[in-house]
């Protein structure tokens, strides 16, 4: 099958571990499902990705009930893509070694991209989706000093609340991932280039360093 996301061969990711690991740590995807008419449905969401006993992966998350996206999946086969977007920042020619003796550079886009397709469904029942929203708090009320949790609010409300959402899941068919991090350029280039990134004031820039730097060295 035919690659769907373009990238250099130098900077594709095909470990799955890998993958499956920068989804769990962005979250956030967009979730874009493809309508009867042609268009492109899309929504922002967290995912909580799991991995089955037989292997199968599945993404987890919830749509609010007045978003229509979940109605367009119930209403078929619809192919869906979560597309995870993590570490990214401009890369700037002056920090190439190779501007000083050829002149023949360009800026770039440096990112981690990952890209699950599948076919989703949705979830209606109470108790999956209550099981569902007590995962996703849990995992990101870890690192609160003093941990909230969906049982702290009245039963009532968190009822109420969970009519309003539709739960979403998708079983993952494919997994694709791009560290594009100038895996194609000279040994210089990535040195001088990893070396700026480090000493920028930009967090942006230090944090993609950070993963340049890691993802160079499996390269050595």
């Amino acid at each position: 099958m035919a690659d769907i996301v373009y990238a250099r061969d130098t900077s594709r990711e095909t470990s799955q571990p890998v993958l499956l690991e920068a989804a769990r740590a962005i979250q956030l995807a967009a979730l874009v499902t493809s309508t009867s008419d042609g268009s492109l449905k899309v929504s922002h969401l967290p995912l909580l990705v799991s991995e089955l006993a037989d292997g199968t992966i599945r993404l987890c998350g919830h749509f609010a009930r007045a978003n229509d996206h979940w109605k367009i999946i119930e209403s078929g086969d619809a192919l869906t893509v979560a597309i995870f977007q993590g570490p990214h920042t401009y890369l700037s020619p002056s920090n190439y070694a190779s501007k000083q003796e050829t002149g023949k550079v360009v800026p770039t886009w440096a990112y981690v991209i990952v890209h699950a397709h599948g076919v989703a469904g949705t979830v209606h029942d109470a108790d999956r989706l209550l099981a569902h929203v007590n995962a996703l708090t849990d995992r990101n009320e870890a690192e609160q000093p003093a941990p909230w949790k969906v049982s702290d609010a009245p039963d009532d409300y968190v009822a109420k609340m969970l009519r309003g959402i539709v739960g979403v899941e998708l079983s993952v068919s494919r997994l694709e991932g791009v560290w594009k991090m100038n895996q194609h350029r000279s040994d210089a280039d990535k040195a001088s280039t990893t070396a700026g990134l480090a000493a920028s004031n930009n967090d942006r820039d230090r944090q993609l360093g950070r993963v340049m730097t890691d993802t160079l060295a499996t390269l050595r």
